[in-house]
């Protein structure tokens, strides 16, 4: 019993040493030469601008994990593929089929919930932010129609203005 353990830990111990040796080996053999230039942070090739400590927005990790669960879930359906044929020579085609379809059914039950929740927008509005951009949409409208109204009264008086003149004439 204890051979099946002594050989894991043979293993570890090896994996470690391989390992260690090749970093103090590189460490040994690669050049060292610093400079301020090659010791600067850099992003793509250019200068970072801002703080080093950016906070992402929650939804990129909600969007993630939630990938990640669906994609693990849908990799549940590769065995059964696989064994389906056995299952129906078996006689249990049709129950196996089945259980299967519950399962893909509460999955995407899941992703509608997910969908209709928000939880999968990228911009995920507040009700605070929906509120002000509708009375900005509506401030902006009352613009144009006063511009609209005073453009109309423009057009009344220059009409009145050319009768006025017509009629000296």
């Amino acid at each position: 019993m204890y051979f099946d353990y002594t050989n894991v830990l043979i293993f570890f111990l090896v994996g470690i040493g391989f390992v260690g040796v090749n970093m103090v080996v590189g460490s040994l053999l690669r050049p060292s030469k610093p400079n301020p230039e090659k010791n600067s942070a850099y992003e793509c090739g250019e200068d970072p601008i801002g703080p080093n400590r950016v906070q992402f927005d929650i939804r990129f990790y909600t969007v993630a994990l939630i990938f990640i669960i669906f994609d693990v879930e849908i990799a549940f359906l590769f065995p059964w593929a696989n064994s389906f044929q056995e299952f129906k020579a078996a006689g249990l085609g049709g129950l196996v089929f089945f259980e299967v379809l519950v399962f893909v059914s509460i999955l995407f039950l899941g992703l509608v919930y997910l969908w209709a929740k928000g939880d999968l927008d990228w911009v995920k509005s507040t009700e605070a932010q929906r509120r002000a951009a509708l009375a900005h949409r509506r401030a902006e409208e009352a613009k144009e129609t006063a511009a609209d109204s005073a453009k109309s009264e423009s057009a009344t008086e220059l009409d009145l203005t050319v009768a006025a003149e017509a009629g000296h004439h």
